[in-house]
Order: structure tokens, then C-alpha cells, then sequence
């Protein structure tokens, strides 16, 4: 069941997505040739507590750190480590923090240096799709008018939506109702409430959309070893609109 949020709670959830928030402008901040993932998940993990708040991955099913970071082929839940930044390569960074029984979820891929072109288009094409699907999160209108949306922005710039992973309601849980495919037809599942909090996240390859987990069971990589880039916002469905609960300023 979708659970629609009172004001309340949509408030509480608010607070942590402002964490979430700061923490990727931490990251943003950090990312450059040279650092190491470790410090980066260490800085992150250093201002969500800074907040009062915890970081909702560490231990989440077993993961060991405060933010997934994935490089490159890296599609998500790269595992900080001792991995260098070299100039040329995407980092996607995948923050969730939980404070006061509510969550907030939220991601951005970087740059490190200057990037091919292509690389670029890529994390421009990503992004921009995910303002595509959060135009839809419209009160009344079918939750497959964001996954649809989606997909044709990423499959009109001749790139593929990864079909394993999903979006997600959030809320009291950090996975919760519904499962939001970024493919799909229009026009079809469950119409949308005010009140309904989803992290909607395309997760898009620059080539094939086959995915593949690597023996340390977390880091999720493309098949054909191709880069892939990721962004994720928490939105809540108002009767005005979709209201972005996450910045990526």
C-alpha cells in the first residue's frame, strides 16, 4: 500500500532530505583527481552525524558504509575503499539519512576533472530524465507517467534505462510502496495522492541496460563495461505539483 504522508510527517522527511542535500554538496566538493572513495563516504558520514542525524545505508541488509559510490561501469552501490579518483572518470554518489524515524534519499553523478563529451551527455541526458519523471508525479495522473517519461528522455538521446532497479516510496522506511520502474508504458498502475513520497532515480547506461553484481554481492556494473550515471530525488505529490524535497544546489 501506498502510504499518503500528513503534513507531519511530510515536515520530518523534509529535514532529512535537507541533510541528504548537504551531504552530496559535501561530496561534490571533495570529488577531484587523487581522494580516495574512503574519505569521501568519511566526510559524508562526519556531517550527517554533525546533524544529529545517522546515515540511513551503513549496515542497511550488511552494506559497511555511509554513501555508495560507483565509478564509471559502476552502475550503484559501489562500496567506498581505498580506490583513487582519477581525471576523466563519472562518480555517482548515493546518500540516505534517517532522523527522527523518517528518511530521506537522494543521488548525483560528478565529473572528476574534464570528461569526453560523451560521458557528459550521459550524466546531462540522466538528469534531465529525471526531471522528466518528476513533471509526472502529478496528483491524479498514473504512476507510470514517470517511468515513461523517463524512458523516452533517456531512449531519445540513444542511451538505455536499466531495467533491475527501481524507484521507491520513502518514508517511515527507506524503501517502501511503490516500486517506480524508469520504463514502462503510460497511463497505467496507481493514480497518485498528495501526500505520496517517492525517490524517483533513474539509473541510465551509456550502452547495453544488462547489469551485472560483482562478487563483493554490492557493486552493481554494466555488462559490456560501458560508464553509467545515476541521479535520485525525494519529491512528495501535492495538489500544486510535485515539491522537491531534495536539492541538488
Amino acid at each position: 500500500m501506498i502510504q499518503v504522508r500528513s503534513a507531519r510527517e511530510i515536515s520530518l522527511i523534509r529535514k532529512s532530505c535537507e541533510i541528504v542535500s548537504g551531504a552530496l554538496a559535501v561530496a561534490r566538493d571533495l570529488i577531484k583527481p587523487g581522494i580516495t572513495t574512503k574519505k569521501i563516504d568519511q566526510e559524508i558520514e562526519k556531517f550527517i552525524l554533525s546533524k544529529g542525524a545517522q546515515p540511513a545505508f551503513k549496515g542497511y541488509n550488511g552494506f559497511p558504509a555511509s554513501s555508495c559510490i560507483s565509478i564509471d561501469e559502476e552502475v550503484v552501490h559501489g562500496i567506498p575503499g581505498e580506490r583513487v579518483l582519477l581525471p576523466g572518470q563519472i562518480v555517482g554518489v548515493d546518500i540516505g539519512v534517517v532522523m527522527e524515524g523518517f528518511y530521506g534519499d537522494s543521488a548525483m553523478t560528478f565529473a572528476v576533472g574534464d570528461v569526453d563529451g560523451e560521458k557528459q551527455r550521459l550524466m546531462d541526458v540522466t538528469q534531465e530524465s529525471l526531471y522528466a519523471g518528476l513533471g509526472k508525479a502529478e496528483a491524479g495522473g498514473r504512476l507510470s507517467n514517470i517511468s515513461n517519461a523517463i524512458q523516452r528522455k533517456v531512449e531519445d538521446a540513444r542511451f538505455s534505462v536499466v531495467r533491475a532497479l527501481v524507484g521507491h516510496g520513502i518514508g517511515e522506511n527507506l524503501h517502501e510502496d511503490p516500486q517506480i520502474p524508469n520504463y514502462g508504458p503510460a497511463n497505467s498502475g496507481p493514480r497518485l495522492k498528495s501526500g505520496m513520497v517517492l525517490a524517483i532515480e533513474p539509473m541510465v547506461n551509456m550502452g547495453d541496460f544488462d547489469i551485472v553484481t560483482k562478487e563483493d554481492e554490492w557493486t552493481v556494473v554494466t555488462c559490456d563495461g560501458l560508464p553509467s550515471a545515476h541521479f535520485e530525488h525525494t519529491v512528495v505529490v501535492t495538489d500544486d505539483g510535485p515539491e522537491i524535497l531534495t536539492t541538488h544546489g
